[in-house]
């Protein structure tokens, strides 16, 4: 299985690289980033640092004939491009939208266009896993109490995701994660903030190891359910870790 990683060195998509290199249904993984993504140093059990191949973007908005042909072959893709909700209220919300929406869009299709002329067309459709959040809203008609414009425009984002799969039913299958709060081990000041969110606001969260594991259990094995929340991620997450 050949895999995409897309924000390759953010804090989620470092995980998920490092895990990834240990899964022998595995065999390449492409870290699609801004900057070159080199192994990680933390390998587990079994990882093997040469199926990590770095391509570099200049933005997710565009994609150079030479980048296509290094996505060809790819059998799936786990997007972790975005602006957080924290990181986005000290932002334009143009430049918000166009991280979040425009990039996810025109990288899919830049994969979907990489799949359909490369290879493996034909073969089985192509995964795209997209990693949204909790208080994404997909129903436009309504006004979120928390940030709407940013978790509208986040649903909004997941709408165009599905709808260009159900576009190309055969060729494409594509699912949204839904995690809350993610956390990591160590990460005291973040666990702090979880609970108390969790206890103010209802706001689950779970540690990156389980959403790592959980969206490459998915893109390996099948998507289970569309979309995934938080409970789910945790579950399989959790599931996966214990069998490796």
């Amino acid at each position: 299985m050949k895999l995409i990683v897309a924000g390759a060195s953010g804090f989620v998509a470092s995980e998920i690289i490092r895990q990834s290199l240990s899964i022998p249904q595995i065999n390449t993984v492409i870290a699609l980033g801004r900057r070159p993504v080199s192994t990680p140093s933390n390998l587990g059990r079994g990882a093997v640092a040469s199926k990590l191949h770095s391509v570099v973007v200049e933005d997710y908005g565009s994609y150079t004939d030479d980048v296509i042909k290094q996505l060809a072959g790819a059998d799936a893709c786990i997007w972790t491009v975005a602006i957080t909700p924290t990181k986005s209220r000290g932002l334009d919300f143009d430049e918000v939208r166009r991280v979040c929406h425009d990039f996810t869009l025109a990288g899919l299709k830049a994969m979907f266009k990489a799949h359909s002329e490369g290879e493996s067309r034909g073969d089985s459709p192509f995964r795209f896993l997209y990693m949204s959040g909790v208080a994404a809203e997909r129903d436009q008609s309504k006004t979120p109490g928390w940030m709407p414009q940013y978790s509208l425009m986040r649903g909004e984002t997941e709408n165009e995701v599905l709808e260009f799969a159900r576009q190309h039913e055969k060729e494409i299958e594509a699912c949204v994660a839904k995690p809350g709060l993610i956390t990591a081990s160590g990460q005291i000041l973040k666990t702090i903030s979880a609970t108390a969110l969790n206890y103010t606001m209802s706001v689950p969260s779970l540690d990156v190891r389980e959403i790592s594991a959980a969206m490459l259990h998915q893109v390996a094995h099948g998507f289970e359910k569309e979309p995934l929340e938080n409970d789910d991620l945790v579950r399989i997450g959790r599931q996966a870790l214990t069998a490796s």
